[in-house]
């Protein structure tokens, strides 16, 4: 078995918490988002050659990420089920209700919808390069968007009003 490259172990060491990240807000659950980062890393060493040359391995990876959980989404066959709990986190007291609403709200959203709110708005990513992720023009984004905080707004229902006060 051939050793990785020194520049994929660097990259997959400083890039491995924020895909993390992303996958936990995706997904919802610790141990999806585990595995969504290791698939994720695995198909990036697949084709490290190819993309080292690029120079763009940060945004591949995000895409690799974000493709790869819709494709899961889509499969029928999966014997995995997301669970309703999310595990218990640290954080800042201030804002932990906050957040633990958000994320059970994300939680029950559909994947697409998901996918354009975390990259939009928790990601702080632009129109244009949310749509170059997900494959659609920056209208659909756009229109996305306002369907998916409509959808939230309707599972949080008076929870908005009294997290937003706080």
């Amino acid at each position: 078995m051939r050793e990785p490259p020194a520049d994929y172990l660097e990259f997959a060491a400083a890039r491995s918490r924020h895909l993390f990240r992303t996958a936990c807000l995706l997904t919802g659950d610790w141990h999806l988002a585990e595995d969504l980062v290791q698939e994720t890393l695995a198909k990036m060493y697949r084709s490290w050659r190819r993309l080292n040359r690029t120079e763009a391995p940060v945004a591949y990876a995000n895409t690799v990420l974000i493709r790869t959980f819709l494709s899961q989404r889509r499969r029928r066959s999966s014997a995995e089920y997301p669970s309703d709990r999310l595990p218990d986190t640290a954080g800042p007291v201030a804002d932990a209700e906050l957040r633990l609403t958000l994320l059970e709200a994300l939680a029950r959203m559909p994947p697409r919808d998901r996918a354009v709110l975390v990259l939009r708005y928790w990601e702080d990513r632009s129109v244009e390069q949310t749509a170059q992720v997900l494959h659609v023009s920056p209208a659909a984004v756009r229109a996305q968007c306002v369907r998916a905080l409509q959808r939230l707004r309707g599972l949080l229902g008076d929870q908005s009003t009294d997290t937003v006060r706080r």
